[in-house]
Formats: structure tokens, C-alpha cells, sequence
């Protein structure tokens, strides 16, 4: 039988008792019992030959079939739904109609997207500063803005059957409306009670009472929703905070919606004025969204338009699948994310293609200088840098300019891998740059590479803000002859009046602290029409997920093994109780001559929180557990040139314990450094942590990491931490960072030159973040320039998503 004929026959079978108990809103479906074998045969039936987009659906309704199999009577309504709504995913492809272009013209809709909040209903110029701050300043940002849970609003809880502990749905008369003082410290709380016949409740405010008191009156109807507390002695059920709606007359209740959207909010904003907030965006512009996808991408992955989708996210239906929109597995979820992906992979793969088309210089491969230099070395090259030095020899003889990732962590030797490729330029007649984020990083460089590259006749020079005079004009002179080969430096180096004789590759160390803009004009610091190549480096591995994202223009070379030699680093959790054995550890490794660094997460303690800051706790620390010890302190708001001081006397010995913030994430090499003291590491990705420990254990002596953290810590926080305990591999932490924490802003990728993610999770939608690879490039593959007609509304949209983005971000 074909993938049609079994998949036809699946639908016979599945689609008639489930629209049946559709048409009576699934109240009959604890009592119903599907052949439950018989349609788990089918879909394996249709799944064996089935179209990629179909077949996800059949998986999704292969879980549902198998939960239905063991669930309890109340949950099989939920299952149900989730199996009705795949059934417009599981018609064939070619049937698939749902996605209707608009018939406005793009360029209009998209300038109405990008108009600010103030032009919305009940948004005035206040509340669009609130809402900018929160990052929605257009009205593109409000819309899609969606909601992180729903309420389910189609059942109605009688006040005498409340159960503390659940939320529930209920409607009442007010009885009485009361100010009161509650509690020690004389809070002020507003109780108003709620009567329905026999049973009643009390809705509680010590919030904006001011502002909820004036609103209800006795003899008000009110339908309220909320957690179900229990009573405070004898007295009633109590709704803390909960949503209100005031009924003015008995057709308000059947007009109100039946599941209602929860969204993010400014703290001082209303649950419900965010609410109303977002439902003008939706009136007054979701259904001119454009819908730009190409028909057949959109009738291959089973979508529909962006405005139905919106509408369905923000407005759902009596109808809607609770459980699939609160998990984003909806259709109109999955039509909204994979739109975002599309044009998100779309703009990648354009950047890839211009890089691949721009003309660069072939380097010949490693000669002379390479092979002088390897002699030198009192070592061998382990496997993972012979390896990353053959994929960047490759890339850098061909006649297209270089874009490549070079990540490792913490040690693996990046920089002899930066300077063997700088080599092969310099061998061919060029110059090399390499460019870090700080004057303390670049100089530690300099010391590095200085010796390796001035036995074999290479001049490097470093140029920094802080090389002034004499030294920064022979530096800049020798550049501009070509007498310096090897240039080290900062964003110095991108500054007009530094000029290159002929500037062939760019290496640009821990590049996330970099802007794109860097970048892209150190790129452009080249007098010749070729492109330059750019190698960017990180110390902080990027999980597959993310790589596949904010470096999908880039290829990846990867360290993922240590140098013969390196002392791996003990890391212990230490409990507050357990203070005294974590001084007793740092101490003695200072009485051995070594130096520690002790890390706070803030610079200044806020009335606000009971966090230790490092300003005020090296005060403490002198005067108590590591009294006659030497100690100084450094942070993020001070200048550079303070900063790099108190690094450079640490580094020399004149001090033995560094206090300080996360500014040492990224920072000197002291190789006399044994010990990390992380206070409050709880409040530390695991990815950062990784990073500071990887400050100590640098020399000779072994490192020891100690992460401190309250008595009270949670069980998951405290789990989160036994990952570093466990693992020294950075990309093994780095996986279970993005786990345990999400995408979020990973590494900062607002910087990466990157569109924001506004609905799409890198965790949650790797597979459709794939599809949308593939559809992008099958698509530039029949119009690689976006000339077609039918690509004239997916360019007006691509260059609408990356605003600008698409040009500078060509290196990375």
C-alpha cells in the first residue's frame, strides 16, 4: 500500500470519533475508547514511507496514542485535543491549502510593524517608556510578544467547591469591600467578598490597594480566576492577587474569553492592562502581517499565514488544544516559529554564499616559517590543533576569504594554533593581525607570540591604547612599510590612521565581547580588493545547538583536547556552614607562596538583596578570615587603566588574594594563581563559572575551585553545580548549560549580528531550526539571488528581520 493509501486509511479510521467529540467540546471523552492497537498499527503503517512534514505529525499522534493507552479518565480530554488538532497536519502535502498570502503590499505592513507602542490603543507616552524598557518600543515587538502560560477559563468552580491548591474559574456577587492593616509591620490589604448562592470566598490585595479599592462595589458581579488558598481560621477560601473582570450585564459573561493569555510584564504594569495591551496589536495589525513564506515551503511543512497564527496564540478558540498551546507545540506556535527560522537561515545562508563569492587571496601551504617554527617548539602539537591547523591551512589557500570559528577551552592552545596560520600569510609576503578584547589580554599575546615569531625573523609590534609616543609611531611606521609582519593589539587596531601594507588575515580572540561593527572594520583595514580572512576565537565552547545558529556562516574548527601536561582543576561545592574548611584551603596555599582570587557577583550590596559585593567584603575579608594576608580589589566600574594596574601588581606578586568581580572572567594568565573562591555561585551560568575556574591551575601547582553557596540553596541549583564538580570539559558544561538554563542571551548573542529571537527556543526547536536550514537552502538553490516574483515579498522580509544585519555581519 502507498504512503497515501496508509495514511488515507489511518484518517478513516481516527478522523470521524474524534470530530464527532470535537463537535461536543470533548465531554464525552472519558467515556469513549478508541481502538487504540489498531490505530497505533496504522500510523506505523503511514509512517514507514510517509513526506518529512507528515511524519512528525504521525509521531506526535504515535505519543498520543500510547499516553491515551494509560491515562486516567480526566486527562484523556486533553490527549483528545492534542490528536484532533494534527489533523489538518496529516492531510497529503499537496492538499494542504491553510497558508494564504495577503493582498497588501509588503513594504506598507512591514512600516506599520515598526510604528512605536504609543500609536496603540491605551498606550500613552508613560506607559511607551515602561514598554520600551521592558524591550517592546513597535508594535511588531507587542505582537510578538506571546504569552509564557494560558488560563483555562471553560470551566466554572462553584465558591463552595473551591479546593486549596488549584486555580480556579468562578463567578460572584460582592458583598462587602474592606481596607485593612495586616501583619506586624501594618500592611495595608484590601478583602472583598464574593458570594454565589451557598458558598463564598475572599479576594485579598496588599498590593495597589489603593487602586483595586476604588474598582468594586458591593452588588458588582465579578468572574475572577486564581490559586485557591486555604482559609485563614474559620473564614472562606481567600484568591490572593487574583484576574478580575467586572460584569456589567448577563451578556458580558458569554462574550469574555474562554482561555486567556498570560504574558511577561513591566513589574508596576497589571496583569490585564498588559493583556489589553497586546489585543490592540493583535486588532489592529495582525491580520495584515505578511505572509512571505513561499507557497511550497509552507505547503511542505503544513502552515498557516503568520496572522491567523498570531490571532489563534493570542485569542485561542473555545476549542483550543490547552496542552499544545501552553507546550508552543500548537500549529499556529510551530507556523510562527519555523516563519522566524526560515528567514532566520535564510539571511545565514545568503552571508555564507556572498563570503564564498567574494575574491580573497589563495595563501600557498605552510612553508618555511611553519616548519622553522615547529623545530622550536620544546613539544608536539597534540591531535585537535594538528587537525584545526590543516582545516584553516585548507581554507586559507583558497581564492575566497576565510570565515572560521576557532573554539577550545581554557588552555587547549588556540593562540600557537593562530600563530602557525599567521605564518602561512606572513611565509607568502602579508601581514597578520591578531586583535583581543582588552590591553591586558593583548599584551599577554604579545609576550606569548613575541618570542615564538622573533627567532625566525618575524617583527611583531603591539599596539594598544596605552602605546603612546615614540613607540606607537614606529608601530604604526611599520605597519604601513610592511616592516611588522605580525601586529597585536585592540580595537586600536580598527582605528583610522592604522594602516597595513598588506593585511591578509585577522584573528580576533574571545570574539563574543566583540561587536559586529569591530569586526567587520578591522576587515575592511585592507588597502587591496581582496577581502581579508578572519579566524575568531573563543574560550568558551558553543553547544552544537547554538553553533549551528549564531556561527552558521562560519566553519568550526575545534580543541577539544588539553596539552600533554596540564594539572586538571578540583572543584568542590562548599555550603556556608562549611566556610572555615574553604578559608583553611585558601590560606594554606597562600602560606605555600601561592595567590587566590575570591569572586562576588556584585560590585556594591543593594538594600534589595542580601548578596555579598566584593567592595564591601574585602574590607571584611582584611579585617577577619584573611587577616595579614595581602588583598586588593577589582571591578567592572572601574577604569581600564585602574584595572589593568591591579592585574599587572597581582601578576608580579604584590599582592596575594584578588578580590573581584566577573571582570577576570576573561583575563591575564597568572600562573601562580592555585586558588577560585566563587561566593553565591548559584547565581553564576555554569558556562561563566567554567571560565573563572579556568583562571587557576595555569603553573606547575594543581588548581583548586571552591563555589560557595547558601545553606538554604535549592536542590536544583545545587544539582546545576555538581555538573562542574563532575566535568572539567568545557563543552560537555556548556551543553548543560544551554539545558539547564535555555538560550536565553548565550554568550551575549545580541552581539553576533544576529535578528533577536522573538518566538523561536534554540532548545526547544532544534529539529525545525533544521528543516528550516534545508528549506533555506532549497530555496536559494531554485533563486539564489531572491529575483523571482514569487521571492519578492521573502527579500522585502529577509531584509526587514536583519535590518542592516546582513552586510556586517559577513565575518561572523
Amino acid at each position: 500500500m502507498t504512503g497515501g493509501g496508509s495514511l488515507a486509511e489511518l484518517l478513516d479510521a481516527l478522523a470521524p470519533p474524534l470530530e464527532y467529540l470535537a463537535a461536543d467540546g470533548f465531554r464525552q471523552a472519558a467515556r469513549t475508547r478508541l481502538p487504540l492497537r489498531t490505530l497505533a498499527e496504522r500510523v506505523a503503517r503511514a509512517r514507514a514511507d510517509a513526506a518529512p512534514g507528515v511524519d512528525r505529525a504521525l509521531g506526535e499522534l504515535d505519543e498520543v496514542l500510547a499516553a491515551l493507552g494509560q491515562a486516567a479518565p480526566d486527562a484523556c480530554a486533553a490527549l483528545l485535543r492534542r490528536a484532533h488538532a494534527l489533523l489538518p497536519q496529516l492531510r497529503q502535502p499537496s492538499a494542504w491549502t491553510e497558508y494564504r498570502p495577503g493582498a497588501q503590499p509588503v513594504e506598507a505592513v512591514l512600516a506599520a510593524l515598526t510604528q512605536s507602542v504609543e500609536t496603540l490603543r491605551a498606550v500613552g507616552p508613560k506607559r511607551a517608556a515602561e514598554l520600551s524598557r521592558f524591550g517592546l518600543a513597535t508594535v511588531e515587538d507587542v505582537l510578538y510578544h506571546l504569552p509564557f502560560r494560558y488560563e483555562d477559563r471553560r470551566t466554572r468552580t462553584a465558591l463552595r467547591a473551591l479546593r486549596a491548591g488549584e486555580d480556579a474559574t468562578a463567578v460572584g456577587e460582592v458583598t462587602s469591600v474592606r481596607q485593612g492593616i495586616a501583619g506586624r509591620r501594618g500592611r495595608r490589604v484590601l478583602e472583598v467578598a464574593l458570594r454565589d448562592g451557598d458558598g463564598s470566598a475572599l479576594l485579598v490585595w496588599f498590593n495597589q490597594v489603593q487602586y483595586f479599592a476604588t474598582r468594586f462595589r458591593v452588588g458588582q458581579q465579578l468572574l475572577v480566576h486564581g490559586r485557591v488558598e486555604p482559609p485563614l481560621g474559620a473564614g472562606p477560601f481567600r484568591l490572593v492577587h487574583p484576574d478580575v473582570t467586572v460584569l456589567e450585564d448577563d451578556g458580558d459573561l458569554a462574550r469574555l474569553p474562554p482561555i486567556v493569555a498570560v504574558y511577561e510584564k513591566p513589574t508596576a504594569m497589571p496583569v490585564g492592562v498588559m493583556r489589553r495591551i497586546v489585543q490592540s496589536a493583535v486588532e489592529s495589525v495582525a491580520d495584515r502581517v505578511p505572509a512571505a513564506l513561499p507557497a511550497e515551503v509552507a505547503r511542505r511543512q503544513r502552515l498557516i499565514e503568520p496572522g491567523r497564527a498570531l490571532r489563534h496564540v493570542h485569542l485561542p478558540p473555545a476549542e483550543a488544544d490547552l496542552e499544545a498551546l501552553a507546550s508552543a507545540r500548537s500549529l499556529s506556535h510551530r507556523s510562527l516559529i519555523f516563519d522566524e527560522l526560515f528567514f532566520l537561515q535564510l539571511g545565514l545562508a545568503l552571508r555564507r554564499t556572498a563570503a564564498g563569492q567574494e575574491p580573497g587571496t589563495a595563501f600557498p601551504a605552510a612553508g618555511r616559517l611553519g616548519r622553522a617554527l615547529r623545530e622550536r617548539l620544546p613539544f608536539r602539537l597534540t591531535r585537535a590543533q594538528e587537525r584545526a591547523v590543516g582545516e584553516i591551512t585548507a581554507d586559507l589557500g583558497r581564492p575566497h576569504p576565510m570565515r572560521r570559528l576557532l573554539q577550545g577551552d581554557v588552555g587547549s592552545g588556540k593562540t600557537l594554533v593562530a600563530l602557525l596560520a599567521a605564518l602561512v600569510v606572513i611565509d607568502a609576503g602579508w601581514q597578520a593581525a591578531l586583535m583581543a578584547p582588552t590591553e591586558l589580554l593583548a599584551e599577554q599575546h604579545f609576550e606569548t607570540v613575541r618570542p615564538l615569531a622573533e627567532p625566525l625573523g618575524v617583527r611583531a609590534v603591539l599596539l594598544t591604547g596605552a602605546v603612546k609616543g615614540r613607540a606607537r609611531r614606529d608601530a604604526l611606521a611599520a605597519l604601513a612599510r610592511g616592516d611588522a609582519a605580525l601586529a597585536v593589539g585592540t580595537h586600536a587596531l580598527i582605528q583610522e590612521g592604522v594602516d597595513f601594507a598588506r593585511l591578509g588575515l585577522a584573528v580576533v580572540d574571545e570574539q563574543h565581547r566583540f561587536g559586529v561593527l569591530q569586526r567587520a572594520a578591522l576587515q575592511r583595514r585592507a588597502d587591496h580588493p581582496a577581502a581579508v580572512d578572519v579566524l575568531v576565537m573563543s574560550a568558551t565552547p558553543i553547544p552544537r545547538t547554538l553553533a549551528l545558529t549564531l556561527y552558521g556562516d562560519l566553519a568550526v574548527s575545534t580543541l577539544d583536547e588539553l596539552p600533554p601536561g596540564r594539572t586538571p582543576i578540583t572543584t568542590t561545592i562548599c555550603r556556608e556552614a562549611q566556610r572555615a574548611r574553604m578559608v583553611e584551603r585558601l590560606r594554606a596555599e597562600v602560606a605555600a607562596g601561592h595567590q587566590a582570587y575570591v569572586v562576588y557577583p556584585l560590585v556594591e550590596e543593594s538594600e534589595k538583596t542580601d548578596l555579598r559585593a566584593a567592595t564591601t567584603m574585602v574590607r571584611e575579608l582584611a579585617a577577619g578570615p584573611l587577616a595579614g594576608l595581602r588583598l586588593d580589589l577589582v571591578h567592572g566600574r572601574m577604569k581600564a587603566d585602574e584595572k589593568d594596574a591591579v592585574m599587572r601588581r597581582f601578576k608580579a606578586g604584590a599582592f596575594d588574594v584578588l578580590v573581584s568581580t566577573t571582570v577576570i572572567e576573561v583575563g591575564i594568565d597568572v600562573p601562580n594563581a592555585t586558588v577560585m573562591v566563587v561566593e553565591h555561585a548559584e547565581r553564576f551560568g555554569l558556562a561563566q563559572l567554567h571560565q573563572l575556574r579556568g583562571r587557576v591551575g595555569r603553573g606547575q601547582a594543581p588548581g583548586h575551585c571552591m563555589l560557595v553557596v547558601p545553606d538554604w540553596v535549592s536542590h536544583e541549583a545545587f544539582q546545576r553545580l555538581r555538573v562542574l564538580e563532575r566535568s572539567t570539559d568545557g563543552f560537555v558544561i556548556a551543553e548543560a548549560d544551554l539545558q539547564l538554563r535555555g538560550p536565553g542571551d548565550f554568550l551575549g548573542t545580541r552581539q553576533a549580528g544576529l535578528p533577536p529571537f522573538r518566538v523561536a527556543n534554540l532548545l526547544r526547536d532544534t529539529d525545525l531550526l533544521r528543516e528550516a536550514r534545508d528549506e533555506a537552502a532549497r530555496w536559494l538553490a531554485q533563486d539564489p539571488a531572491l529575483a523571482r516574483p514569487e521571492s519578492q515579498a521573502v527579500r522585502a522580509v529577509l531584509h526587514h528581520r536583519w535590518a542592516g544585519r546582513l552586510e556586517l555581519a559577513k565575518v561572523g
